[in-house]
């Protein structure tokens, strides 16, 4: 049952449900993360192509992206602790299916499919719930919730490492699933709110008379709710279109670095124990670049808009110079760089959506940003693979990705200039209103 207090506690409890938050992020997305490592050795097992084998993370990624509505839609209709579960055990069984390893299909099925299934499940409605606890320290509680994907990233590396030199990479995915099932214990401490997934609920249910049966209320509160989700006529914003486009391109590229950084550094000859820390370093400087960032972005001092084209520019240019390593520190500089720059992305990219569509829509937006986004994640490591296959080098998959995010930023710079035009517009249309101002004033004189 849910709590009759619809107001954000802005405290107490809230903290255990930001807590629950932080463990969700990391056994769901520094999972994904961190899947490159088994990468090579399901390649060899299967003896497939490096395009055949990214699929899994691509059918993962997208399931990832494509669930988010509908977990969204679920927690209306339930809880957020119910859909959260939901998403561990969804979790549990992708992985704890894949230790069979019957085919590659298979494994689409269990660790692509069940996996980000899982994942969606679990990730929306935490970040979600969060947003009902706090309020004036909402901003704070998120922050924290997302540190988890960086801090359980950066021990997954050299823990997934150790797990396949012990147990191999099936043994290791049955274990990885049974440790994702206390996704399920950090969905029970979630505790449910009055308000439901969206402010409107709350909202409606104080309007309702004492004497509405409970069917009708609820029929009554989903009504504004879902309309409000699935504003589908965004597509016709070119702004939000725009937007979605860089989304698209954007995670052609994000997902294609963690993905070969593992088997590049195989190539070159480094120590699988060494290859494993540079997920790691990759993870604490996301971490730092995630914070610095976010605090820079509330000083205001440059428009979000072009601090997110200068990110995703220098995330360009790293991605470019990392195949120029050819030795382990050089390859852990160049992957600071880039995980630095990602984490400055990722802190900014959906406030800039915010500003984009402005706060009416954003709930809308977020949901068709993330579904649009999917088909850039589910094309773009495949992509990737079929370039390393038909170059022979895995280098070839980072000036790919690197290209792509340069296109993306020309997106961002085509938003900028629309929306400065449309300043510039509505400011002259505004003139020719206020110059009217004194003349009737002056008839009056005339009159008097």
């Amino acid at each position: 049952m849910q709590t009759k207090d619809s107001n954000s506690p802005d405290g107490g409890y809230g903290w255990v449900v930001v807590v629950s938050a932080f463990m969700v992020m990391g056994l769901t997305v520094a999972v994904l993360k961190t899947f490159g490592l088994f990468f090579v050795e399901i390649q060899q097992h299967f003896d497939e192509l490096a395009s055949t084998t990214s699929w899994i993370t691509s059918v993962t990624i997208a399931v990832f992206h494509l669930g988010a509505p509908v977990a969204s839609s679920l927690c209306v209709q339930y809880t957020h602790r119910t859909v959260v579960i939901t998403g561990g055990f969804l979790a549990f069984s992708g992985m704890a299916l894949g230790f069979f390893g019957l085919n590659m299909v298979w494994m689409y099925a269990t660790t692509g499919f069940l996996q980000g299934l899982g994942i969606s499940f679990s990730w929306t409605p935490a970040i979600s719930i969060v947003s009902h606890y706090f309020s004036k320290k909402r901003a704070l509680a998120n922050a924290i919730a997302s540190a988890g994907e960086c801090a359980f990233a950066f021990m997954f590396g050299p823990f997934f490492q150790w797990l396949i030199s012990q147990y191999g990479w099936e043994g290791s995915l049955l274990i990885i699933g049974g440790i994702q099932l206390n996704i399920c214990v950090c969905g029970v401490l979630m505790r449910p709110l009055a308000s439901s997934c969206l402010p409107e609920a709350s909202h409606h249910e104080t309007e309702t008379p004492p004497g509405t049966s409970v069917s009708r209320r609820e029929k009554e509160d989903k009504s504004p709710i879902m309309h409000k989700t699935f504003n589908w006529m965004l597509v016709r914003q070119t702004e939000f279109v725009l937007y979605a486009i860089f989304g698209i391109l954007a995670a052609m590229s994000f997902f294609v670095p963690p993905l070969f950084l593992v088997p590049l550094s195989y190539s070159l000859g480094i120590d699988e124990s060494w290859t494993a820390s540079l997920l790691s370093i990759l993870a604490m400087v996301d971490f730092g670049g995630r914070l610095l960032c976010g605090w820079y972005a509330n000083l205001h001092v440059t428009k979000t808009i072009h601090l997110l084209a200068m990110t995703i520019t220098l995330i360009s240019t790293s991605l470019m110079l990392l195949p120029l390593a050819n030795n382990y520190l050089s390859l852990a500089i160049f992957t600071g760089f880039y995980g630095f720059f990602f984490g400055t992305t990722v802190a900014i990219h959906i406030t800039v959506l915010a500003d984009v569509v402005g706060m009416s829509e954003f709930d809308s937006a977020l949901g068709l940003f993330m579904l649009i986004r999917s088909t850039g994640g589910f094309v773009g490591p495949p992509l990737a693979g079929l370039i390393v296959d038909v170059a022979g080098d895995y280098r070839a998959g980072f000036y790919m990705a690197g290209a792509t995010l340069v296109l993306s930023a020309g997106f961002l710079i085509i938003l900028d200039q629309l929306q400065q035009r449309k300043k510039r517009e509505n400011k002259i249309r505004t003139k020719p209103e206020k110059s009217t101002l004194p003349y009737p004033s002056l008839d009056i004189l005339k009159h008097q």
